[in-house]
């Protein structure tokens, strides 16, 4: 029992972890139609700020509490500025060509990668963790890793922020209408541009705050870090529904269950082989995934 208990633990950090990483891409496609495959550079960038701000690089960072937490605070501003740069950069001239797109975000996402491999190497690199993460908390009998926790915690908090935001806010208001109707919406006066540029940022901080406690989760920071997460980031969407918010998080609890349970049960990478299976069933049975609506 202890040990189905600390799987299932394991398979809902590792879900809350991949949503993490999904939800920007689920928010930027979903609202402007932009598949980001250089959100994995996001989630390096943002994860190798917070390790270099709590390594010292940052007076006050590191260790534990408010320590810790300016790390990330500035991994997260990182990861967001990254965002509005790409967007004003390279994405706002190439709206509506969606090959070029692709070919740009996949190189600028090469280029991320060879860029942190030169400057911090290949290997990777001890992330510090605060002494909460790295405690344990006994439930039914298992021991149960804390930094489940804050996974789980900060995937409620993304998901219940970013619906408020979209449902509840003018910013929100603007964004869904810009993306339905921008001539309507830039004749009332409104600059729809900041807005999208404002998207790319939230989805670039939310992508860095999964590099910094995904570095939490593995105990370490490595470049190609962003990279493999981002393939089943991708799987978390197509299955939950592209520009579904609420899919992708139930596809990632879903994916992250399968895949810790299958390496348990079967054999150490079948996990990998069930996430495969469990996208083409979906597919099969729901081109659309589980959900064909946005958030």
């Amino acid at each position: 029992m202890s040990s189905l208990l600390l799987l299932l633990a394991t398979g809902l950090g590792l879900g809350a972890l991949y949503f993490l990483v999904a939800s920007g891409l689920s928010l930027i496609y979903g609202l402007m139609g932009v598949l980001n495959f250089a959100h994995g550079a996001f989630l390096a960038a943002g994860a190798y700020a917070a390790w270099w701000a709590a390594s010292g690089g940052l007076p006050g960072a590191g260790g534990d509490g408010w320590g810790f937490a300016l790390a990330t605070a500035f991994g997260v501003l990182v990861g967001a500025g990254l965002g509005a740069a790409v967007e004003l950069v390279l994405i706002r001239p190439l709206y509506r060509r969606h090959i070029q797109q692709v070919l740009v975000t996949v190189g600028l996402g090469l280029v991320g990668v060879a860029l942190l491999r030169g400057i911090w190497g290949a290997d990777p690199l001890p992330f510090p963790r605060p002494a909460l993460a790295a405690g344990v908390t006994t439930l039914g009998g298992a021991a149960i890793p804390n930094d489940r926790f804050l996974l789980l915690v900060a995937a409620v908090a993304v998901l219940l922020g970013l619906l408020a935001m979209l449902r509840f806010t003018r910013i929100g208001l603007v964004i869904r209408a810009g993306v339905e109707n921008r001539a309507m919406v830039e004749a009332l006066g409104i600059d729809v541009r900041r807005t999208f540029t404002l998207v790319f940022a939230v989805g670039g901080a939310v992508a860095a705050l999964g590099g910094v406690l995904g570095s939490v989760y593995l105990g370490s920071v490595a470049p190609g870090q962003g990279t493999s997460l981002l393939i089943f980031a991708f799987i978390v969407v197509v299955i939950g529904g592209l520009g579904s918010l609420t899919g992708s998080a139930v596809a990632a609890v879903a994916v992250g269950l399968v895949q810790q349970l299958a390496n348990y049960y079967a054999a150490a990478g079948v996990g990998d082989l069930s996430v495969v299976l469990l996208l083409a069933f979906v597919l099969l049975v729901r081109p659309g995934g589980l959900s064909g609506r946005t958030a």
